[in-house]
């Protein structure tokens, strides 16, 4: 007798697999999109929240001028002269690159401290004095071409804003300074110490007023239309090295482990005293490379009333892009945008150009009010966008870091 074959096993139908698959497809999606949701809700809200209070800024401003109607399509004309200015021609979009390159560079900085647990308000005096060590170092290499100039400034600058981080750093860790007072005293000691040095060794002697020489050599070159200099790219480049320091290096998770809880990254054998130190050295240096490209691209020389809102507005960046490389760099675009069309608006719509310093402003005001704003609106699994800013009120008063 001969064996039957074995019959062949009855297909099974595919579709109870493709709904599984398309259920899973929707489960991912559907949580993608929430974590996306509570990252982005409170930076969104405080954006549209501070155009809102800004248009009811302008119809009242403009209606209390004597001779003005009462005008409710002015806010509209004013954010559209806003967008023309700093999107609607190829001018615009190099002015918006150009504006947003040093908040980049400073708000990546006092991101990093944010993310170690430190309020780094310094960056202010870390970008000035930068930009006027900069300048030195440009004119120690005036004379031997840019290709030895404009690397020797840069790193010049770097070093300088560095060590002005390193000074609070320092203190913190060895003496339990806080942060926030030192920084904000070293912000006065370098608008002293640059008044000094552009008064005395480093004033142009052909100049009536005071102001450093020109860099020279040192001058970044220009790539994209009037002004868009090489420092835009450097600044674009800082945004996955720092990103790849945070979360793909073991320093950089021991930084925000620090951040995270300083007691218990002790326990498990980090040094809470070295991370703090390294970590406002490397936000000195970025907030310094921040001051530098502003020279060295923009103004080539730097007079002794140099001043710049560019370390202050790095807080709100910072805050906005919620520490994140990205989300800093995405704010300081923002920031850009608006620096860049501010002159259009106040020549079509009659807005002064302080409009912009009031909404940046007002998006600071609505990020520190954020556990306020979730229970207004009832925003529930939405992130606040103070979490990075707790230790600060945390450790105030405290020890020395042990």
């Amino acid at each position: 007798m001969t064996d039957k074959p074995a019959a062949a096993p009855e297909p099974q139908p595919a579709a109870p697999n493709k709904q599984a698959g398309r259920a899973s497809l929707l489960g991912i999606t559907r949580s993608v999109a929430g974590q996306a949701w509570s990252v982005l809700a409170m930076p969104l809200l405080a954006i549209v929240l501070a155009l809102i209070v800004g248009a009811v800024v302008i119809v009242l401003s403009s209606a209390l001028a004597p001779g003005a109607k009462f005008d409710l399509a002015l806010p509209l004309r004013a954010y559209q002269a806003l967008l023309d200015g700093s999107l609607g021609s190829a001018d615009g979009r190099v002015t918006t690159l150009v504006e947003a390159a040093p908040l980049i560079f400073a708000g990546l900085g006092v991101g990093l401290g944010f993310k170690a647990g430190l309020f780094n308000i310094g960056a202010q005096g870390q970008f000035l004095v930068g930009a006027v060590a900069a300048v030195a170092g440009a004119l120690v290499v005036q004379g031997d071409g840019p290709l030895i100039a404009i690397p020797f400034a840069l790193i010049c600058g770097a070093i300088a804003g560095a060590l002005w981080g390193f000074i609070p750093g320092f203190l913190k860790a060895f003496s339990g300074a806080h942060e926030v007072v030192t920084t904000i005293m070293l912000n006065y000691v370098a608008l002293a110490l640059i008044s000094w040095l552009i008064t005395g060794p480093l004033r142009n002697p052909r100049a009536p007023q005071p102001i450093t020489p020109n860099v020279g050599d040192a001058i970044l070159p220009v790539l994209i239309g009037r002004d868009g200099h090489i420092g835009i790219i450097l600044a674009f480049v800082a945004v996955p090295i720092i990103w790849f320091l945070l979360y793909r290096m073991t320093v950089g998770f021991e930084i925000r482990a620090v951040g995270a809880n300083p007691d218990a990254s002790r326990y498990a054998g980090m040094k809470p005293r070295r991370l703090v130190m390294l970590t406002m050295s490397i936000a000195g240096g970025l907030a310094g490379l921040a001051g530098t490209i502003n020279i060295l691209g923009i103004s080539h020389a730097m007079p002794a009333s140099y001043s710049t809102s560019v370390g202050f507005d790095a807080i709100t960046v910072a805050l906005l892009g919620r520490s994140h490389p990205v989300g800093i760099t995405l704010a300081a675009l923002l920031f850009g945008m608006l620096r860049a069309g501010a002159g259009l608006m106040q020549v079509n719509a009659g807005v002064p150009a302080e409009l912009v310093d009031l909404l940046e402003a007002i998006i600071l005001l609505f990020l520190v009010a954020s556990p306020v704003l979730r229970r207004l609106f009832r925003l529930r699994g939405v992130k606040s966008s103070l979490g990075t800013t707790e230790t600060m009120s945390r450790t105030y008063g405290s020890e020395a870091i042990r």
